[in-house]
């Protein structure tokens, strides 16, 4: 392992916004030593050493970690936590940010997370799950009226249908079925359609500690209003200022007894849990858990984090969590997402991009790289659906709000998509909601 003056070399798996808010953070860390990405994207390499090396390899990940004496590995995406790379890394003796295979199947299928949060009392929509299509059909039937129809696997954010109606419904059990979202859909869970606004908090844990991070709230739908079909996400916004008295303790408590459940259950979950909440009228109720940091909550997070992440990284895995100091600015933080013409269907890739530099010389303003890469003449062009995340940070909401559209409008490339109303929510309360 190499430790020079107490730095340790990292490596950060991943590709997208989330990877480059990681970052972006971590080089803060007066630990931060040489850091390589695998595969990383366009916005990174100037930070970190770009490696090629396949992410959900638990062995490739391992041995690539030893041989080049990394001292951390932080695990960003959701699928080399599912394939068990943090346990291999572990396994090798490297500390690892991020759960065990067992651990990460609270996102790795649905069915396991709700059956968890019934041992542990949590709030949650009732549900159904069904490996058999006549059966889930004739449930939704029966059911008569609106509900929620999840492939219980990874479907990158996008195996989950908010059926208004039966024939939605049915439609999305026969997506599911026909292979729509692969292996993800072979099991399909039927929940009730929760009412009320949605927020999402991350904490950070170690099998016992929980620490709560900032709240933010998501945009899914892929147009203004919130039409449109589901994406990864189209923008965020933290804190979320429409949150009750009360309520973040509430869904603290329900991350931390699940997080307790695990434990009683043999599982020791390390890293980021990631909650997803509904704010009903009888209080918050999980909609669903993933294993890892939010994409693109991160992007609003961790900007507003004061506190050394290298080192909370390292007690988590070392369960001493108890012993770090996070902290929060007063600030207030909005990201638009620009996203490829056609997102989240399909869409073209290697679309010059220009105008980043000039969107961050303002002052706030960081261009998180999602779905980017560097063509033969090292020019920035577009490589995903989800492109660019554009964050601003300012003293309130709504100069935060206006500085991130200040700066997407200083950026260009063809088909540059995205939605004008991030934030509204926030802004007309509550009520409205």
């Amino acid at each position: 392992m190499n430790v020079t003056d107490g730095k340790l070399d990292i490596l950060l798996l991943g590709s997208g916004g989330r990877e480059h808010a990681l970052l972006l953070k971590l080089v803060e860390s007066p630990r931060a030593g040489r850091i390589w990405v695998a595969p990383g994207n366009g916005g990174m390499d100037e930070l970190a050493t770009p490696v090629t090396l396949d992410q959900d390899d638990p062995a490739a990940v391992a041995s690539f970690a030893t041989d080049k004496g990394i001292g951390l590995v932080v695990i960003g995406p959701e699928a080399p936590l599912v394939a068990g790379v943090a346990d291999a890394v572990r396994a090798a003796g490297i500390p690892v940010f991020g759960p065990s295979g067992r651990a990460a199947q609270m996102e790795g299928s649905k069915r396991f997370a709700k059956d968890v949060m019934a041992r542990a009392g949590v709030p949650t929509a009732a549900w159904r799950s069904f490996t058999d299509e006549a059966s889930c059909l004739a449930y939704v039937r029966s059911l008569g009226g609106p509900c929620v129809v999840k492939a219980d696997g990874l479907a990158a954010g996008k195996g989950v249908i908010v059926a208004q109606d039966v024939d939605e419904a049915l439609d999305g059990v026969r997506e599911c079925f026909s292979g729509g979202f692969g292996e993800a859909g072979r099991t399909v869970v039927v929940e009730e359609l929760l009412q009320g606004p949605e927020c999402s908090l991350l904490v950070l844990t170690d099998g016992t500690t929980l620490v709560p991070l900032a709240t933010s709230q998501d945009h899914k739908r892929a147009l203004d209003g919130d039409k449109g079909p589901n994406t990864g996400g189209m923008g965020v916004y933290s804190p979320v200022p429409i949150l009750l008295p009360g309520e973040l303790e509430q869904m603290t408590q329900m991350m931390q007894a699940t997080v307790d459940q695990l434990r009683r259950d043999g599982i020791t979950y390390s890293g980021c849990l990631y909650g997803g909440f509904m704010l009903t009228e009888d209080g918050p109720k999980v909609l669903e858990y993933n294993a890892r940091f939010g994409d693109p909550e991160t992007q609003v997070v961790l900007p507003r984090m004061r506190g050394d992440l290298v080192e909370a990284f390292l007690a988590c895995d070392d369960g001493t969590l108890d012993r770090v100091d996070i902290g929060w600015g007063d600030d207030w933080a909005v990201s638009v997402v620009l996203t490829s013409a056609g997102y989240p269907g399909s869409y073209e890739r290697g679309k010059p991009i220009s105008g980043i530099e000039d969107a961050e010389t303002l002052d706030g303003v960081t261009v998180y790289h999602a779905g980017t890469r560097r063509d033969g003449g090292g020019r920035i062009v577009t490589d995903g659906g989800r492109v660019l995340d554009v964050t601003a940070v300012a003293g309130s909401f709504e100069d935060a709000r206006n500085l991130a559209y200040q700066a997407c409008d200083r950026i260009s490339f063809e088909g540059k998509t995205y939605r004008h109303d991030i934030g509204i929510k926030a802004i007309k309360g509550r009520t409205s909601l």
